[in-house]
């Protein structure tokens, strides 16, 4: 079995928006909608998962700088 890419985070999250606005539109069947609802889950848990390697490379970045500044991620709203 070949390994997976890496996800290219800007292309997932382009594709996710994409999935949402095809199914906002309403004029899918609800079979193809189930199958981007569940293509667009698998994309929001890649994506989730992305941020957080993320987030664990900059608190170890910080850490090897011989600083711990962590600081809580605000979004906003």
């Amino acid at each position: 079995m070949a390994a997976k890419k890496p996800l290219n985070f800007e292309k997932a999250l382009a594709e996710l928006e994409q999935l949402v606005a095809e199914m906002e539109q309403g004029d899918l069947s609800l079979e193809d909608s189930l199958k981007r609802f569940e293509k667009g889950i698998a994309l929001t848990t890649e994506c989730q998962q992305a941020l957080q390697n993320a987030e664990l490379k900059v608190t170890e970045l910080v850490e090897k700088s011989g600083r711990i500044l962590e600081k809580n991620f605000e979004l906003d709203d």
